[in-house]
């Protein structure tokens, strides 16, 4: 390895230190939610997430958790998981509440925020 690649490399692994150190604080002394998703999201490209149930909060109008895994499933199981810290998923849910607004499962009772996936990686 030559100077620059070294170089490189220190910048690299510090860069790498600092994000495992980020996830590692996910998981002590915070709290998450987890939801998971069926193979409906793979179909419409859109996930799915609870604010109000039955005419009350629910889902993430309602959670006090720090950090929102949404997990993706496929026939086979677990496909990923997505992480979003609940404040960010909030921003989302409010932002394409009045046009992406569904109701849905359970006689429709869930109203749920249809995030497109697509889009949310263009944020």
């Amino acid at each position: 390895m030559n100077v620059d690649q070294l170089s490189k490399f220190d910048i690299d692994l510090q860069y790498g230190q600092i994000r495992e150190e980020r996830i590692r604080d996910m998981f002590e002394n915070k709290t998450i939610e987890v939801k998971s998703e069926r193979s409906w999201w793979e179909r419409t490209g859109n996930i799915a997430v609870e604010y109000e149930y039955n005419g009350k909060p629910s889902g993430i109008a309602k959670t006090e958790s720090d950090y929102w895994f949404h997990t993706l499933e496929k026939k086979e199981g677990e496909f990923c998981s997505l992480v979003f810290p609940v404040p960010v998923l909030k921003r989302l849910v409010d932002k394409y509440k009045a046009t992406k607004t569904k109701q849905i499962g359970d006689g429709g009772k869930s109203k749920c925020v249809l995030l497109p996936l697509r889009e949310l990686f263009l944020e």
